[in-house]
């Protein structure tokens, strides 16, 4: 929106000449989105407070969990909004992919609404089944992989698969490539949502790797770094660095308040919707085996669950872990809350810094 205003301004004065730039609009995005955040959060949280919307806790969780019932849930919500309202006012509203990113976003986050919105009025620790939720997550996947797919056919998406360290092999997908974005989209919203169980656990992480697709997502739309790293260039990529870099600085806000003690949870509105949008980013820059480094640590989170239930059902009752997902098992081991966060931070950043550094290695 401002994009549009205020570079045509450039004919009267050079200075407007800046916000032709994506760096200088991604830094506008990230830091109006962290303002929102401050300025609204408080807010939010004294209206969640008044009409009593908090979170509850499964009751086979640890027994220090107890004590966070009735924090202010929901937080979500406003990461999409600071997200969304920053990319309007910078983004050039004109490029399909911010529309996609954004529909993405909004799509996983109403089905994690609709989860919060049940825990609310049921006063229960489940919301939508897991069943249920598959489903929407299926339904909503499919819709914008049948979109991407569609756009593909007319030029404007690849629909050949590409490989980190294999620059010769790019098969070409076609209608196949509606699955892999299915398996994309929602197992990394899965994987972000098992993961939103310690106070500043998932957003942070989350921070560390919409950084990281910023990064990359810069790099693909640029014509010269991606032909000196020799990376596939996607052109309207570009434009998705600004709502990536919106979507950092919402996260960086959010982070402020949901830090231990946390005074917010981000609900599955936003594990959902955070989640199923690095998917996304990561599909539409055509790094989707990166996605696998960038979150390293929400795919050992989600692979934790998988193994911990598998070997639950063949071996008859014995677990792998104390408790599933893995940063239980590192609470009840005896490590506090802080530590294990810190830890899969800083886990995660080595994961974030090792995607980053393929780029130099194809």
């Amino acid at each position: 929106m401002l994009y549009w205003l205020l570079v045509p301004l450039r004919e009267y004065w050079f200075f407007f000449n800046v916000f032709r730039y994506i760096t200088v609009r991604t830094a506008l995005a990230g830091i109006t989105a962290l303002l929102i955040m401050f300025i609204i959060t408080p807010l939010f949280i004294r209206l969640l407070k008044k009409h009593q919307i908090g979170q509850e806790i499964r009751e086979e969780g640890p027994s220090t969990h107890l004590a966070k019932k009735g924090t202010p849930s929901m937080g979500g919500v406003m990461i999409i909004g600071a997200t969304v309202v920053s990319t309007l006012l910078w983004g050039n509203l004109s490029n399909i992919y911010v529309w996609l990113a954004t529909a993405s976003m909004i799509l996983f986050g109403l089905i994690g609404f609709a989860d919060d919105f049940i825990k609310y009025r049921a006063r229960r620790s489940l919301g939508l089944t897991a069943r249920q939720k598959l489903i929407f997550q299926f339904l909503a996947s499919a819709a914008i992989a049948l979109t991407l797919v569609l756009v593909g056919l007319k030029g404007k998406f690849d629909l050949h698969l590409t490989f980190p360290f294999i620059k010769e092999w790019t098969p070409y997908l076609g209608w196949f490539y509606l699955p892999w974005i299915l398996f994309i989209l929602v197992g990394s919203s899965n994987a972000v949502n098992l993961a939103d169980g310690l106070d500043g656990l998932a957003i942070g992480l989350t921070l560390i790797a919409s950084v990281a697709l910023t990064a990359l997502t810069y790099v693909a739309g640029h014509a010269i770094w991606s032909q000196y790293l020799n990376i596939l260039r996607v052109p309207l990529a570009a434009e998705l660095t600004v709502f990536a870099g919106a979507m950092s600085g919402a996260c960086l806000g959010f982070l402020w308040f949901n830090c231990h003690p946390a005074e917010i949870f981000m609900g599955d509105v936003g594990a959902l919707s955070l989640g199923g949008t690095l998917g996304l980013i990561a599909i539409l820059i055509k790094q989707e085996f990166l996605l696998f480094a960038v979150a390293g640590v929400f795919i050992l989170e989600a692979l934790s669950v998988l193994l911990q239930v598998s070997y639950f059902k063949l071996s008859g009752g014995k677990r792998i872990f104390r408790m599933a997902p893995l940063h239980h098992h590192f609470e009840l081991v005896g490590w506090p809350e802080e530590k294990v966060v810190i830890r899969f931070w800083i886990i995660g950043i080595i994961f974030a810094l090792f995607s980053l550094t393929t780029l130099k290695l194809r």
